[in-house]
Formats: C-alpha cells, structure tokens, sequence
C-alpha cells in the first residue's frame, strides 16, 4: 500500500510549483515521475500506458485494463486519485480533463513524445479549448531530486541486499570462472534474497575488460592475478542501489595496489567535501585532481557521480557541467576510477545521502582491496 502521506507531500510540492509558475494544470506521462507521485509500487512497466493530470484541486489518473486492478489495489478505495480505463486514446482523455477543470495554463511534461503533445494540442483545438501549453523542462526531476524518508529506506534497504550480494561473490570467486558465470551468481544471489528487480544490467568485467567502464560480461575466464570490476544493484519496490566494488584474484601486484589506493583516496575526498550546497562540478574536480596528481588523470574520463532513486540515473549529477548546488535530500554515487587500456581498471563506488553538513553513505561494504579466489 502507498505511503499516503508520502504521496501527498509529493502532490503539494509538485502543486506550489505550479502555483509558482502561473500553471493550472500539469499533465504526466512519465512513469518513474507517476510512480513517485502516485505512490503506487510494483505497478509501472515497460509500457507508456497511463497519463496523469493534475490541477490544484484534482488529480487524476488514465491507464487501461492490463493494470486497473492494480491501481485499485496498490492505492486503496480512499486514495485521492480519480481512476480510470476510459477506452479513450490519452490525448483526448487529457483534454476533456483540461475541459473539466477549465485550465487554460496547462505545462505537459518534457519527457512526453512530440506526437502525445501534437495529438493534445489537436483534441484542444477540436474541442474549442483555448488553452497555453509550456513544457516543463525538467522540474519533476528536479522535484525528484530531493528524497523523503520512505524512499531514503526503501533505496536503504535495496543496498542490505547489495551489500550481502557482495559478501557473497567474494566467497565464489575462482580463478578458471568466466564473467558471465559470476554475472549469474551474483543476480540469482540479489533475487532469491530480497531484490525484486536488478537496478540494471550487471557490470563484471576482468583483467583487460576492466579498462572498459561499461563493458558487459562474457566468455572471459578469470585468471590469477586479474582484477575485477563489479558495478551491479538490486532494486527493491521501485527503487534502486547502486555499488562498485573491484576485487582481486589472488594477490595483486605493486602497481595494482598503488592504483587501488589512488582510487580509494580519490573516493575518500570527495566523500568529505561533500554536503548540501556543494556545486556537482566542484566535486568531481576532488577526485580528478587526487588522480591526475598520482599521473592517471587521463585514464579518468567518465562523471564522478549521479543521483540515484526511481531511476538509475537522477539529477544531480557529480561531473564537469553540473554547475548548480547539490540540494540536501539528494541521494548520489560517488565513483571514481582509473582505466588502463589492455591492462585493468578500478572502480570504487557507493551511494549515500547528501545532508546538510556532509554525506551518509547507504553502502556498508568495505574500501579495502579484497583478495577473492583463495
């Protein structure tokens, strides 16, 4: 069931925007930026299938048959959102919305497709409704951004099952094993003990291939001596973890340690110089600067970090263009790495919450180089 009052301070932060802006009605189609509105858990798929319109006294709700019932029972018979499967394509459902509540200020979300926009703007006109139609450009995201105590736990409690995902593969690990093999290992491990989902594809990649920031696993067999790169999560009721951990078979090697250490340190940094205020760019310059004065700025080429909640990727980020403060509320990764093209790469990341006077990291699982395959 929703968290009822959750959802509501959700609604009433999304309505002073719209007040603030001189709108009197908002439509939605996004379903990450649905479900967190709506509350509705385990609901939201693939498909973009519902439309939602808000005004500052209603809210409705357009989806069809295949999760009705759903909605039904994820919200309860009390919740303040007027359901419907009306079999109606959703542009013109949204205008007989905007017809009902004679909005004439109405923002569609920028995340809609041009032909959803084109097809509402046409119902208007042929249903004489003389109506404004900004775009939004980004403020559910950025309303998004900030998370309250329900998702704080929620993404808390996907990291418990990352975390002991972790515990895990260290004990699986041997040499002679590929990486899809451990691939599987470590998602059957996150689903069969509380994951309902895998936040994204699962990153595990070895020797060489740990150059490579996002390869994706395959045939490689892991040797004695190969550093590998995990970059996986589990998701729990919508929301997402997010952790890297690099691990070494066997013992690593002087230089692998030394690199290990400049990632860590970088990591260490920017996790101190963060707390509400902190401009993203100036973060991510943290970690380039620890790297670049050990000699591997340049094998350090992706962002810092990015928030992390009903998507993988949330605003705001840690990287080189993100020039706006990092409000308190927001969750985001920290991970910084060093790639050597041929050779191997390290990754060490976690995610936490960004408070007013530092950062809380989400992830428990240890920054030591973990010696694997023993």
């Amino acid at each position: 069931m929703a968290d009822s009052l959750a959802c509501a301070g959700r609604v009433a932060r999304l309505r002073a925007l719209m007040s603030e802006r001189g709108y009197d009605a908002v439509i939605l189609r996004n379903n990450p930026d649905l479900r967190w509105l709506t509350g509705s858990e385990r609901t939201f798929d693939f498909e973009t299938a519902h439309t939602a319109v808000v005004t500052a006294d209603g809210l409705w709700l357009h989806t069809d048959s295949r999760y009705y019932n759903t909605f039904r029972e994820r919200l309860g018979e009390d919740c303040p959102w007027r359901i419907d499967m009306d079999p109606v394509d959703a542009p013109a459902w949204a205008a007989a919305r905007v017809r009902e509540a004679c909005a004439r200020v109405v923002a569609v979300e920028d995340t809609c497709t041009l032909a959803f926009f084109d097809d509402f703007r046409a119902a208007c006109a042929s249903s004489s409704i003389a109506c404004l139609t900004p775009r939004l450009h980004g403020d559910i995201c950025d309303l998004r951004s900030v998370k309250d105590a329900e998702e704080i736990e929620l993404m808390r409690r996907a990291q418990e099952v990352t975390d002991a995902a972790f515990d895990h593969i260290c004990g699986f690990i041997r040499a002679g094993q590929t990486e899809q093999e451990i691939r599987v290992e470590l998602e059957n491990y996150m689903l069969s003990h509380g994951a309902d989902e895998l936040s994204f594809g699962t990153i595990v990649a070895a020797g060489p291939n740990g150059a490579n920031p996002h390869a994706q696993p395959g045939p490689y067999v892991v040797g004695e001596g190969d550093l590998i790169v995990m970059d996986y999560g589990a998701g729990f009721r919508d929301y997402h973890s997010d952790m890297t951990r690099t691990v070494c078979v066997g013992e690593p090697s002087d230089e692998q340690r030394a690199v290990y250490d400049v990632v860590r340190r970088a990591h260490e940094a920017c996790a101190a110089a963060v707390r509400a205020g902190v401009v993203g760019r100036d973060i991510h310059q943290v970690a380039v600067d620890v790297i670049t004065e050990a000699g591997y700025g340049d094998y350090f080429g992706h962002g810092l970090g990015h928030g992390v909640g009903l998507e993988i990727h949330e605003r705001p980020n840690f990287n080189r263009s993100w020039d706006r403060p990092v409000p308190a509320g927001a969750v985001v990764t920290i991970e910084p790495g060093v790639y050597l093209p041929g050779r191997f790469g390290i990754r060490l990341e976690d995610f936490g919450v960004v408070t007013e006077d530092g950062y809380e990291p989400f992830t428990r699982s240890t920054h030591d180089l973990v010696i694997v395959g023993r």
